[in-house]
């Protein structure tokens, strides 16, 4: 996949369960539908977390990758 431009990042290193998604929620708020929000974390549950957020809010994971144990996920606003 080629470069993902977000128009914002969510900085969520350091902070565990349910903290990232909690701030992923407030954060996804503010963002118009289409948007595309980069958030990095290093809690593992956000594997298991954020692909379910996205899933139920009618978001769309673009990619989630792992860089030195970084979780960065790429996500694209939906309408719902």
């Amino acid at each position: 996949m080629g470069e993902i431009e977000a128009s914002q990042v969510l900085d969520a290193c350091g902070l565990f369960c349910p903290e990232p998604v909690m701030m992923l929620h407030n954060h996804v708020r503010e963002l118009a539908v289409g948007e595309v929000l980069c958030i990095r974390a290093t809690d593992p549950s956000t594997q298991r977390d954020i692909p379910k957020f996205c899933q139920f809010l009618g978001h769309e994971l673009l990619e989630e990758l792992v860089e030195d144990e970084v979780f960065i996920y790429f996500i694209r606003k939906g309408d719902a």
